[in-house]
């Protein structure tokens, strides 16, 4: 089984519909909270790996990919 990372804001509505597509999938993930801060270091790596500002990011295998809709859509796709 391929590693799943969700980097997320607890809080954000955008990520709880990725967490609810993860869980409704039955997927296995992990959640990793994210500063608020755009200038934070991982936040830049998430936006060079992606070209998106916003959470959620998710991370599957070697893919990241960026923005609520094409998270789900892939989730959709693949599995």
């Amino acid at each position: 089984m391929v590693s799943i990372v969700l980097f997320q804001f607890e809080e954000c509505p955008y990520c709880a519909k990725v967490r609810a597509k993860l869980e409704e999938k039955g997927l296995r993930y992990e959640k990793v909270n994210v500063s608020s801060n755009r200038d934070d270091p991982l936040r830049t790596e998430l936006f060079e790996k992606t070209n998106v500002h916003t959470v959620p990011v998710i991370k599957i295998g070697e893919i990241y990919i960026g923005d609520s809709g094409r998270i789900i859509q892939y989730l959709n796709e693949s599995f």
